[in-house]
């Protein structure tokens, strides 16, 4: 569907999974207003189309001991050989950076790093990201709280 126009039916759907991937077929086809079988056909479609990538649980971080969430801002040596490539190869050996952003403005990539606590985290900068020879300078902002945490879209549904 990728190019393809969404209707209104497509997009209820959508917002619907946003909230809550686990409701059942039956309950999804009441809440848009269509008999269980066309439900299924539209979200096979949406499935198969890619306009849905994925459906997984959203794990609380802290339930598991994982109470440190940092941002990192990262600015790259571009004049060593290949460090584009390079840096991008050892971020994903890393399985605390969760999420890594190419950017504009003061660094050229934000990463999302998140691990046990503080003692750990300060191991991961000493140990590893201070030991990637493509990174020239780096710049940690620390979270305290979460406010916000959407996983919906910002996107008109209706």
């Amino acid at each position: 569907m990728e190019g393809a126009k969404l209707d209104k039916i497509d997009l209820k759907i959508l917002k619907i999974l946003q909230e809550n991937c686990k409701i059942t077929n039956l309950e999804l086809s009441k809440k848009i207003g269509l008999s269980p079988a066309p439900t299924l056909e539209r979200v096979k479609k949406l499935d198969n189309s890619a306009v849905i990538e994925s459906y997984h649980a959203k794990v609380r971080p802290q339930s598991i001991g994982l109470d440190v969430k940092t941002f990192v801002l990262v600015s790259l040596a571009w004049q060593k050989e290949n460090a584009l490539n390079n840096f991008l190869e050892k971020v994903k050996e890393v399985d605390e950076i969760v999420e890594c952003y190419l950017i504009t403005g003061e660094a050229d990539f934000l990463i999302k790093i998140i691990c046990k606590d503080i003692p750990t985290y300060e191991k991961l900068l000493i140990e590893r990201l201070s030991k990637i020879e493509e990174i020239e300078r780096l710049k940690t902002l620390m979270t305290l709280s979460t406010v916000k945490d959407s996983k919906t879209l910002p996107f008109k549904y209706n």
